[in-house]
């Protein structure tokens, strides 16, 4: 998917992603389903919130709702039959969110097959929901700069889940890389964002990538 280079204009850059992300052909039933990823504390839920309000008030899906605590990644499951096979059928789906506070799911919330769905969180990529995609977008910042964020965001209190967090996360961007099937890079400046071409068409049938940053990560 070509992207013209903008100047360091927020709303513009966003704007004018969400009329390409519209003109999209549908990926699964008549929703686009397009991936927001990338390291935690990169700016993922910040930036999809942007996005969706340039597109209408499109849904966000967080990952964080599918995660818990004894599944940090393990939620593909859950994530396929209740959402992507509703909306595949072109039916309005339900998904309970989990409660982080009180560890368990709560009711469940509907999702209706809007035109454009964005669903945002660490492994957005992930093999198991690339096919159902219509774009995968990764938020351009390191790992060791994402965490740094994420970890004094957090604060104090959330020291001993983050140590948890950060080998759970190097783990899965180990076997189940997003970056490399990345259409569009997504890199925040000091003024809004810049959108750059991802490098989704460079990567061969039989490149393995083993981490999920950039062409330095490439082994």
């Amino acid at each position: 998917m070509p992207v013209a280079r903008h100047p360091p204009n927020e709303e513009t850059t966003i704007h004018e992603l969400a009329s390409r992300l519209r003109r999209l052909p549908p990926s699964c039933g008549p929703v686009r389903l397009i991936g927001v990823d990338g390291h935690a504390g990169s700016g993922k839920s910040t930036f999809a919130g942007q996005l969706a309000t340039a597109l209408d008030g499109a849904p966000v899906l967080h990952l964080d709702d599918f995660a818990s605590h004894d599944a940090l990644f393990g939620w593909t499951g859950r994530f396929l039959s209740q959402v992507v096979e509703p909306l595949r059928r072109g039916e309005p789906a339900a998904y309970m969110p989990y409660d982080w506070h009180a560890r368990r799911f709560g009711a469940p919330l509907p999702l209706p097959p809007a035109p454009v769905v964005l669903v945002e969180g660490v492994g957005a990529g992930r093999r198991a929901l690339r096919p159902h995609l219509a774009a995968l977008l990764w938020m351009e910042l390191t790992r060791e700069e994402s965490w740094t964020r994420g970890q004094r965001r957090d604060g104090e209190e959330q020291r001993d889940f983050w140590a948890g967090w950060v080998q759970a996360e190097r783990r899965h961007f180990a076997e189940d890389p997003s970056r490399p099937y990345a259409d569009l890079l997504v890199r925040q400046l000091e003024e809004g964002y810049e959108v750059l071409p991802g490098p989704a068409n460079t990567v061969g049938p039989d490149q393995v990538f083993t981490q999920g940053d950039g062409p330095a990560a490439v082994c």
